[in-house]
């Protein structure tokens, strides 16, 4: 059963660009693919994939930890995506790589442990996602030491 729903419109431009209505309140977005079939205007489909689904891992992360009380401040993510041929010769997404990156030391943070077993899981785009396309997640501490 739906707890909720989320709704955007997108309407075209011209030719690949798209404005995309989040609803009121957000500023929409364009949307375009890159050339030679766009012209490069704003983001493609793909890289707001991979936005979306590094913005859910970040904000999943920075929630568990917030809930132990804890300030990895400030986080940033990347996010790869590899864009392949599939059995069709069709373009599609293969993997996605997504590196979360603390703000502090891992040291300094209480119950990580905890919280890197198990923030993945509430992640709801990763998840979802995550069902069609291999997304591999890390997470790194501000001295670079990989924690997963």
């Amino acid at each position: 059963m739906s707890e909720s729903n989320v709704r955007i419109t997108l309407r075209q431009q011209q030719d690949y660009q798209f404005q995309v209505d989040f609803g009121e309140g957000i500023p929409p977005l364009l949307a375009d693919e890159p050339t030679p079939l766009g012209s490069g205007q704003g983001p493609s489909p793909v890289q707001l994939l991979a936005a979306a689904v590094g913005n859910c891992l970040s904000d999943s992360l920075l929630f568990a930890l917030r809930k132990f009380k804890q300030t990895p401040e400030p986080l940033h993510c990347t996010v790869d995506a590899e864009i392949g041929r599939n059995e069709q010769k069709r373009l599609r997404v293969l993997k996605m790589t997504a590196a979360l990156h603390l703000g502090v030391p891992a040291s300094s943070l209480e119950h990580l442990d905890r919280v890197l077993d198990q923030f993945e899981a509430y992640c709801t785009v990763t998840q979802s996602v995550g069902q069609g396309v291999s997304i591999e997640m890390q997470v790194f501490d501000s001295t670079g030491k990989r924690l997963k």
